[in-house]
């Protein structure tokens, strides 16, 4: 049974900042759930408002169903309550709902609704999409817009209506009139999350548009550094905000943009760097090279993030 609300969970969501754990492979590429295990008890004795199971950061494209159920029923465990655990709903519409019901099944507090793979859609058709994830659990849903599932002002409007229990909005398109559009409409309707890659870069200004709160990759190895940063955000502390940005972030997209896929390759480099290694990336991904990770754990050493 899921532990809150989905009332409860668009209000703990929108209240701090949310993250995506990585996902832990050994060697040989399978599930190192023990390893995964003791990293999410670790992430949640920090103040964080959720974390997001087997979602891009996570790997979880690259993940069987057997193993997105197996990941999020480790999350739950590891976290025992302690952060609301969020499961994704990925693929067809069948796809989606049937891990809506596992994730249910398994404990989880909410769901992160994926766009479908590999179709471009109408927006009457992902409303019935929205539609189907939501009636087929109790669960709290957020729906992700990006990619080829960008949801307009209208379109979720209407999909509010028919579902109470879509609770969320997760922008990963970056369109500051589409987002200016649906807040406009929907006002607290909705809890608005930031969705682009490496969010810190854009979370002052959108912090303007009503999304107070956004997922952060650099959480998994640096979370400290993570939480002043949307703390300095939430304050609108422009000279704080910046100082960051240029001593840390700014720097890290740099070398996150040398490869595609370094959005997620690159934090698992930064466990490394800390001494709480991931294991390797799943293909079609890479891992960044030996020096491309010296220059990673001289930018983390710089904010204090590598043990003595």
């Amino acid at each position: 049974m899921a532990h809150v609300t989905p009332d409860e969970l668009a209000g703990t969501l929108g209240s701090g900042l949310l993250s995506f754990p990585v996902t832990h492979f050994r060697e040989d590429g399978e599930f190192d759930e023990a390893a995964y295990r003791e990293h999410l008890s670790w992430l949640s004795t920090h103040p964080v408002a959720g974390l997001f199971a087997a979602g891009g950061t996570g790997e979880g494209f690259s993940l069987t169903p057997a193993e997105t159920d197996r990941v999020v029923r480790a999350a739950v465990g590891a976290v025992d309550g302690a952060v609301p655990v969020l499961a994704p709903a990925t693929g067809s519409t069948v796809n989606a709902v049937a891990q809506a019901r596992a994730a249910e099944e398994a404990g989880a507090d909410g769901l992160l609704l994926m766009p479908p793979y590999l179709t471009e859609a109408s927006q009457e058709g992902l409303v019935d999409h929205i539609t189907a994830v939501c009636e087929a659990s109790s669960l709290g849903v957020v729906f992700y817009s990006r990619a080829n599932a960008v949801l307009h002002a209208d379109a979720l409007e209407q999909a509010c209506e028919r579902n109470r229990t879509l609770v969320g909005f997760k922008d990963g398109v970056g369109n500051i009139e589409q987002m200016t559009r649906t807040y406009a409409r929907m006002g607290d309707r909705l809890t608005y999350i930031g969705g682009l890659p490496t969010a810190e870069v854009f979370a002052l200004p959108l912090l303007q548009l009503g999304v107070t709160t956004y997922s952060s990759a650099i959480f998994n190895f640096v979370p400290e550094f993570a939480l002043a940063f949307y703390d300095a955000v939430r304050a609108q502390d422009q000279d704080r905000v910046y100082a960051m940005l240029n001593e840390f972030v700014i720097p890290y997209t740099q070398l996150r943009d040398r490869q595609q896929g370094y959005a997620v390759s690159i934090v698992k480099a930064g466990m490394t760097v800390i001494g709480r290694p991931a294991g390797p990336v799943r293909t079609p991904l890479t891992d960044l090279s030996e020096l491309e990770l010296a220059t990673l754990t001289d930018l983390v050493k710089r904010i204090g993030g590598v043990p003595a």
